[in-house]
């Protein structure tokens, strides 16, 4: 990454979406200091440099280094911007501090209820702020256009892939998902211009999506990662980035709210496609809807009672 800070007005307002973005590419002592202020903004924004730099247990030096990779020309510009985020916290309602863990044994269940409800509502409004428009725009027209999508992701990953094929086949395009390996390698090997493939990893650094996504893009096809960091090796591989927003805790790494957020996306792109060609997808539902609604109704006919 460039030494150059990005000219960048809006770098304030999401300042703590692009700080978890970068977590899993930067050096221990930097991600130190991610994590404190991350914690807690608000209290991270009264600390001078020399303060948050003991806090973290490193150098004013790096503290200076990881304003930068932020995007900031320094740490007073960082410390301005996380002021402004905190504030916009307490407007929505939020407290600075993380909610307990869902898996803190001294929380009770309410807390527990409380906290993934947290992380989840602020995963989709965090995606649907700083999602891309124009990124998503070029993943709809690509997909629209493809004669063929295929959808790379493992395990949590996986269950979203599966999610946007069925989509895609529900309104008559041609997708498919793959959440094993060898299958992946095999679909991507057989790849082209023509073709879309999208992989799917909240973190980026999943191998077995990686390298599938690689394969696709050397072979020619239009790469799309959905990824929380812009940074990764899966965001390297792809021509079109979207990008999600979401707050994991230590013990649900991947779980719900990066899928919560996964979701969004591949509903964003479902109904982008589907409104590309309104009267087809319209035709197609209501078809594939009368289909399955029939078969039910033949295997569990209703009986009219003999009863008054």
């Amino acid at each position: 990454m460039s030494d150059q800070p990005p000219h960048n007005a809006a770098l304030g307002a999401d300042v703590l979406v692009r700080l978890r973005s970068l977590l899993s590419s930067l050096q221990p002592a930097e991600r130190r200091v991610a994590e404190l202020v991350i914690k807690d903004p608000d209290a991270a924004a009264q600390l001078s440099i020399t303060d948050l730099a003991s806090g973290a247990s490193t150098s004013v030096a790096t503290v200076t280094r990881f304003s930068r990779r932020a995007g900031f020309a320094g740490y007073p510009q960082l410390r301005l911007a996380l002021a402004g985020a905190a504030a916009r916290e307490r407007v929505l309602g939020a407290s600075m501090h993380q909610p307990p863990t869902d898996l803190d044994e001294n929380a009770t269940l309410a807390d527990v209820v409380a906290s993934i409800t947290h992380h989840e509502v602020r995963a989709l409004q965090d995606t649907a702020e700083h999602v891309d428009l124009d990124a998503l725009q070029r993943a709809i027209d690509a997909v629209d256009q493809s004669e063929r999508t295929d959808i790379f992701g493992i395990g949590a990953s996986g269950s979203v892939g599966l999610d946007l094929q069925q989509k895609l086949h529900r309104i008559g395009r041609n997708a498919y998902a793959w959440n094993e390996f060898h299958s992946s390698m095999t679909a991507a090997a057989l790849m082209g211009t023509g073709r879309v493939a999208i992989g799917i990893s909240h973190t980026g650094q999943t191998i077995d999506t990686v390298e599938p996504l690689a394969l696709a893009h050397d072979l020619g096809a239009i790469t799309i990662a959905v990824t929380g960091d812009t940074h990764s090796p899966l965001a390297r591989q792809a021509d079109i980035v979207l990008t999600t927003a979401a707050r994991e805790t230590a013990f649900r790494s991947g779980a719900s709210a990066s899928r919560t957020a996964q979701l969004a996306i591949v509903d964003f792109l479902f109904v982008g496609v589907a409104r590309s060609s309104l009267e087809e997808s319209t035709e197609a539902l209501a078809r594939t809807y009368e289909a399955l609604a029939g078969r039910r109704s033949a295997r569990h006919p209703v009986r009219r009672s003999t009863r008054g």
